[in-house]
């Protein structure tokens, strides 16, 4: 980063959050800043912290989904999942309280004082598969697609309900979110074909 003349660091810091929105140490330290400024510019008023670790300008508009991007930063290795991201996909009526986040097999469970975290243990390609990218005040977010997230749905139905699966599974189709290949190849990953058989094919009769 070249900087002007008498260009402080709080100045650089400023800058580096009204383009991200929203900030961790990690990322001054890769702009040669030093992460005490963190704590100056708090103090002053000039940030505030949103969450452990994570900081922003104070009063700054925020979207929908921040707790999505805050999660991002604090579990980079998660991925937005289940009614999260029906919400993200706009499919469905649920909102959630919670970030539903998938999360590796043997990977520790997260323990956030907020935003609170729900958290799902996905192996293989069901937890691999099917993984997109959204901006959420300027962070970037991994998200599963519509539909491996409706697949997602009747694979973990004991844990949101059939008819959450079922509402996500017409909803998606009546949106046209996904093509029936698509939703027969997640539900293949998951190894869920048998049990949305019947519902595909009522979805298209």
């Amino acid at each position: 980063m070249i900087n002007p003349p008498n260009y402080t660091h709080e100045q650089a810091v400023l800058e580096l959050a009204r383009e991200r929105t929203l900030l961790r140490a990690r990322d001054l330290a890769q702009q040669d800043l030093p992460t005490m400024v963190l704590s100056r510019l708090v103090a002053a008023r000039k940030l505030e912290r949103v969450a452990r670790g994570v900081y922003g300008l104070p009063g700054q508009a925020i979207s929908e989904h921040r707790s999505l991007a805050e999660v991002a930063l604090r579990v980079p290795q998660g991925v937005v999942c289940l009614l999260s991201a029906l919400r993200v996909h706009d499919i469905g009526t649920q909102a959630p309280f919670e970030v539903w986040l998938a999360i590796g097999h043997r990977s520790p469970i997260p323990r956030l004082d907020q935003p609170k975290i729900r958290a799902v243990h996905m192996s293989g390609l069901a937890f691999t598969a099917g993984i997109e990218h959204v901006s959420v005040d300027g962070v970037s977010v991994p998200v599963f697609n519509a539909a491996k997230t409706v697949a997602d749905c009747f694979k973990y139905r004991n844990k949101i309900g059939l008819d959450v699966a079922l509402e996500a599974l017409r909803d998606g189709w009546a949106r046209r979110k996904f093509t029936m290949d698509e939703i027969w190849h997640f539900a293949t990953v998951d190894r869920v074909a048998n049990v949305m058989r019947p519902y595909l094919e009522s979805v298209t009769a």
